[in-house]
């Protein structure tokens, strides 16, 4: 984070003491901070790390409290990341910890990855669950397909947790260095059908997908066979979880409309007044349980009076054997209100024209979803947790596009 990023959390959550790593010293000694801090790990300076060598003759009696909390700061997609308090109980954790340990079946298994960010709280959660269970945890700095893959293979990994974007990679990198893995645990941003498929049809029924958010935890679970049912699902809703959905009256929506997912839980956020938590999340539910995801309420588009939701053409468009990746938004337009832009990055060495790509669209999507125009990009921006970053491909689109440029490249997670 920026210097300023830094002294506003300073200034917002008065911290009384710090751990940090030591390529952040600068970052500190430069800031407002002026608290008690320890480096987490050094060969010779006082640390975490050296701390069982060091002798202590203060002898302290720290006061019990009940009033502690976890906060977590969220991803920042829509704006300014918000603090997320939890209560660290057990007690309230127990309904997402054994359904995750159920139907993950991860007392089965030694090893896992963790992928994800640990300052996510997606990271932070898979990494207290394993602890809990007593697991080998393999974590690095940062993401990059051929370490992971390297690490996966070394470490003959059974669990890795994931973002989409980090299989996608690692499929494409080396699949054979995939081949141990029995649970692919994939959240925190959406999971394309494709990507699905792949992943079966490579490894086997191996994935899982989980749906929740910094503000109300886990909520739902997909499991392989759910998968299968429908690889758009974010499947069914954990033991704990109310989970209701919205249209913008506040009332509730009937079964296979669209609405936004408002979810009360015992281990959701304690800085709210409301017990409910509105996601931000569009979605539905089917006859049979399954949730599914229609992007955020920011996302959807009224096109001369119908709702629009760019995810479902995202669905579509990523099906097309020449399409790598794809973004959806909506813009402005005179004659209907909003249209929607498409953004597609094809595959390397492909010369697809968005002629025919509107055209391959035209008999599989309704006229009012049909884009306005689609344009090429040599890559698309996404977010240090691996979310698509739309905000940053509408504000600057010259950035991405192919002009310049023979082939189309994806950009780095990390």
């Amino acid at each position: 984070m920026s210097r300023s990023q830094f002294n506003s959390l300073v200034d917002q959550h008065r911290f009384d003491f710090l751990v940090y790593d030591f390529e952040f010293s600068s970052l500190i000694e430069q800031s407002s901070y002026s608290k008690g801090k320890i480096l987490s790990y050094h060969n010779h300076l006082l640390a975490i790390n050296t701390l069982l060598n060091t002798s202590v003759n203060e002898k302290l009696n720290p006061q019990r409290s009940s009033s502690s909390k976890i906060v977590i700061l969220t991803g920042g997609t829509t704006g300014n990341p918000k603090a997320a308090a939890h209560k660290p109980s057990l007690l309230n954790y127990l309904d997402p910890f054994l359904t995750v340990l159920t139907r993950l079946h991860l007392i089965n298994y030694n090893t896992t990855y963790i992928a994800t960010p640990i300052y996510h709280g997606y990271g932070v959660a898979m990494l207290l669950l394993f602890i809990a269970l007593g697991k080998k945890v393999v974590i690095n700095n940062g993401f990059e397909a051929k370490k992971a893959c390297c690490l996966i293979r070394e470490h003959n990994v059974e669990v890795v947790t994931v973002v989409p974007l980090m299989v996608n990679k690692m499929l494409k990198y080396n699949a054979e260095d995939l081949k141990s893995l029995t649970c692919i645990v994939s959240g925190g941003a959406e999971l394309n059908p494709k990507l699905a498929r792949d992943i079966f049809n490579t490894l086997g029924e191996v994935l899982y997908n989980l749906y929740g958010t910094s503000e109300a935890g886990l909520n739902t679970i997909a499991t392989p066979q759910d998968l299968i049912y429908s690889a758009k699902t974010v499947g069914k809703r954990i033991g704990g979880v109310r989970l209701k959905i919205l249209d913008t009256n506040k009332n509730e929506v009937s079964i296979g409309s669209v609405g936004q997912l408002c979810i009360k839980n015992r281990w959701s956020m304690r800085n709210s007044s409301c017990s409910w938590i509105e996601s931000r999340d569009l979605g539905y539910r089917d006859r049979k349980g399954y949730y599914f995801l229609c992007g955020r309420v920011d996302d959807m588009a009224v096109s001369a009076g119908e709702n629009v939701y760019p995810v479902e053409i995202e669905q579509v468009l990523i099906n097309h054997p020449q399409v790598e990746d794809v973004a959806v938004i909506g813009i402005n337009d005179e004659g209907f209100g909003q249209r929607l832009m498409a953004y597609v990055l094809p595959i390397n060495n492909t010369d697809i024209t968005k002629e025919e790509l509107t055209e391959w669209l035209r008999s599989r999507v309704a006229r009012f979803q049909l884009p306005k125009d689609i344009t090429l990009v040599n890559q698309l921006p996404y977010t240090s947790l691996g979310k698509l970053d739309k905000k940053k491909l509408e504000s600057d689109i010259s950035l991405y596009s192919r002009q310049g440029r023979s082939t189309p490249r994806k950009a780095e997670l990390f």
